[in-house]
């Protein structure tokens, strides 16, 4: 039978619940289990697809085409397992599927209440994560604080889901903050203990408690305290310090036994995990022998979740280059023609990520074309790679005008459009091209040499491409198209032949990046970038 693990939050929000259950379910999997994972979010959009990168940070794409929580990217990045539109689940989602099963009269005429349809649809979705993926174990964080009203129907459906499983198939840990006060030198368990009063109020009594601090905790006796008051075992309350590289996580909780605990509580007789892989993973990264600067140019740098799957792709390359990766952070819009040299002089190498909107391309195309001048190495993703076209289309092929019909829908030329079946007439949310699709590379490419295959599969989140009336001229001009949706129909990837490296891809290849499986692309970018440093 299917376990299921519930992670929920206490005191404060963005104490790394994500990190937290990512770590655990790569522990569970060095065990040998086959493990899923889920984030329920209580905010009222049905996705984060719509939603501005300031408010929530990137949107992450699962194979499937579902946007979602960028906690799921941890949750990829951490287990190496394929994610789906069971994944993610919000309180608009939830909402939005009662309402219409009602007006199909699907709950034959009954007054539709939070207790059992909202419940019941919440649970739907955490049992099928289980079903679709076969997975033995189902660890769902649940979003926001204890306490918040939104978050409250998720809480009562996790204690129906413990209640119908039974306790040893079902498992809750919280955590929470443990405060240090400079001025006593002391932690602070109150916060912790109210907190987890405030969960059991609520029907679920948490099994472990992870204390997440930034100060080592030297006086052990309040590990102790904190047990007698939570009505946990002492061994089930887990410190959870900041580290210095993210990917330690999993070796630290192992370090209190956690996965031991887990297995113990459920039932689950299996091997001790095998730390090799992971512990080699974290001495590559501590013995990295270079530096190289990587700019990242664009319109939500101040945000740096922005952009957290390509910064991580980007740290995950330098890992298996040993290479230390440092990001400078470049706001698109500050770059003009005046200063584009003194921006961008300082860094090895160049990524325009994606995005949506006018606001800042113009510095992105200049840096485009300080790239291609300069022989700088490149990376353009999405609206990286149209930013190179619409370069390409002015700089060599001299359309002064040349823009994308989102930016300049009066330029004659035109040379990103919007794909087929897509206009501005269509709704926003969920209506991209959307997940994983299939690319054919051409031989002889830079492609080629990254990937090492002539076809690729990789996740899109795009309403426009590459025009394809404008194709003939800027190939022309110098532009190889280097991979082809498999009818041919769609540019997917383009570059020059004659630069250290200069790639533009339509898709995201960030989401595809692991910790100890860095992305060919990226690897290509920063390995060029180190050889010209």
């Amino acid at each position: 039978m299917t376990k299921y693990i519930f992670v929920t939050g206490g005191v404060v929000s963005g104490l790394g619940k994500g990190i937290t259950a990512a770590s655990l379910g790569r522990l569970l999997k060095m065990r040998g289990l086959k493990v899923a994972s889920q984030k329920l979010d209580p905010y009222i959009n049905v996705d984060p697809g719509t939603m501005s990168p300031y408010q929530h940070g990137e949107v992450y794409v699962t194979e499937d085409g579902a946007e979602t929580d960028l906690d799921l990217g941890h949750y990829e990045r951490f287990i190496d397992e394929d994610l789906n539109k069971f994944s993610n689940l919000t309180t608009g989602k939830v909402y939005s599927n009662v309402i219409a099963k009602e007006r199909k009269g699907e709950y034959l005429g009954n007054t539709v209440q939070i207790i059992p349809h909202i419940t019941d649809e919440i649970k739907r979705f955490i049992y099928n994560v289980g079903k679709k993926s076969d997975a033995d174990i189902v660890i769902t964080e649940v979003g926001g604080t204890t306490g918040d009203i939104e978050s409250q129907p998720f809480i009562e459906a996790i204690r129906q889901v413990g209640n119908e499983v039974g306790k040893e198939n079902s498992l809750y840990i919280h955590v929470c903050l443990l405060p240090y006060l400079k001025a006593s030198g002391e932690h602070k368990s109150k916060p912790t203990q109210h907190s987890v009063k405030e969960l059991q109020g609520m029907g679920v009594s948490p099994d472990i408690i992870v204390l997440r601090t930034d100060e080592p905790i030297e006086d052990k006796n309040i590990l102790s305290k904190i047990a007698h008051f939570c009505n946990v075992k002492e061994d089930c309350v887990i410190e959870n310090d900041t580290l210095p590289i993210l990917y330690e996580a999993p070796l630290m909780l192992e370090r209190s036994g956690m996965s031991q605990i887990v297995c113990d509580k459920l039932k689950l007789d299996v091997p001790e995990p095998d730390l090799t892989e992971w512990e080699k993973l974290i001495d590559s990264i501590r013995n990295r022998n270079k530096d190289v600067v990587i700019g990242l140019v664009g319109k939500y740098v101040q945000l740096h979740d922005a952009y957290l799957s390509v910064a991580e792709a980007l740290q995950h390359a330098g890992f298996a280059l040993g290479v230390r990766v440092k990001i400078d952070w470049i706001d698109s819009e500050t770059i003009t023609e005046e200063n584009v040299d003194e921006a961008l002089i300082g860094v090895d190498g160049v990524i325009v990520p994606g995005g949506f909107g006018m606001r800042g391309t113009e510095g992105m195309i200049l840096t485009a074309r300080y790239c291609r001048e300069h022989d700088v190495p490149y990376l353009g993703i999405c609206l990286g790679m149209q930013i190179a076209v619409i370069e390409a289309a002015r700089g060599l092929a001299g359309w002064a005008d040349a823009n994308s019909s989102e930016f300049a829908p009066e330029s004659a030329h035109k040379v990103i459009d919007f794909m087929p079946g897509q206009s501005d007439e269509v709704e926003k949310g969920g209506t991209l091209r959307l997940g994983s699709y299939p690319c054919v590379i051409k031989e002889g490419t830079k492609m080629q040499e990254c990937y090492g295959s002539l076809e690729i599969n990789e996740r899109h989140r795009h309403r426009y491409e590459f025009n394809n009336d404008f194709r003939e001229d800027l190939v022309n001009a110098g532009l190889v198209l280097s991979g082809m949706s498999p009818d041919g129909n769609l540019v997917e990837t383009v570059e020059y032949k004659d630069k250290r490296f200069f790639v533009g891809v339509q898709y995201h290849p960030e989401f595809k990046s692991r910790p100890n499986k860095a992305h060919p692309l990226f690897k290509g970018l920063v390995s060029a970038a180190s050889e010209r440093k």
